[in-house]
């Protein structure tokens, strides 16, 4: 089930975990070991979302980042005009 949520959704592990009520180390070790001798075709296809994902994390990071402050930014903004 997870592999196959993993490639529907192009999930994360952490995504997943959370959608299946679980930790972030067991889906991790569920699609990498386990799977890898139960389905390696669905193994490799997952491989593949996560290897996206992987390669994708930093950029989300930047935008959470730029969220982030853009919230602090625009909260401070109201602040001043009440001043």
């Amino acid at each position: 089930m997870l592999g196959r949520y993993i490639i529907e959704n192009k999930a994360t592990v952490r995504s997943a975990a959370k959608r299946f009520g679980i930790s972030k180390s067991t889906v991790h070790k569920d699609v990498s070991e386990r799977l890898k001798s139960e389905a390696p075709e669905l193994y490799a296809q997952v491989k593949d979302v996560l290897e996206i994902n992987k390669q994708e994390r930093h950029i989300r990071g930047g935008l959470a980042t730029k969220r982030k402050y853009a919230a602090i930014a625009s909260g401070r903004k109201k602040k001043d005009a009440y001043k």
